[in-house]
């Protein structure tokens, strides 16, 4: 059975490829720009195992004795949503390969970084860390 195809389809279906290579392209050139941007910084080589090693290690806040990982958020599978630890607010899911809008912000990225390290960590994230943070989250 042979299916036919229009020129309307034949553009709806270029449209469609040319938006997920853009999509494709803004988040390889941003966490790419960001990657340069800590390497000025002070960065050395970045390293996905060390970023996801302390995207899953546990700290413990001086002030409430609570547990806090990036876990406690964004879940150990980050193909899925997670939850807002305060206010239960759905979080989307980290990956890019599951949530084409992940990685795609410089500001947005560094914002978050900005909060969540802070909220985390307890104190601002270092390039290093933030370059290994973004090298294990673009591979997933």
């Amino acid at each position: 059975m042979a299916i036919k195809v229009n020129r309307r389809m034949m553009s709806a279906i270029f449209l469609v490829g040319i938006s997920c290579g853009l999509v494709v392209t803004a988040q390889v050139s941003a966490v790419q720009e960001l990657l340069a941007e800590y390497g000025r910084e002070g960065a050395g080589k970045y390293n996905a195992v060390n970023g996801e090693k302390l995207w899953k290690r546990v700290q413990v806040d001086a002030k409430t004795g609570q547990k806090r990982s990036c876990v406690t958020c964004h879940t150990n599978d980050l193909r899925k949503p997670g939850k807002h630890a305060r206010t239960g607010k759905l979080i989307k899911p980290m990956a890019p390969s599951v949530n084409a809008d992940r990685l795609t912000d410089k500001k947005k990225i560094e914002k978050w970084f900005h909060r969540n390290c802070k909220w985390t960590l307890g104190r601002i994230c270092t390039p290093q860390e933030k370059a290994d943070i973004l090298a294990y989250l673009a591979n997933q």
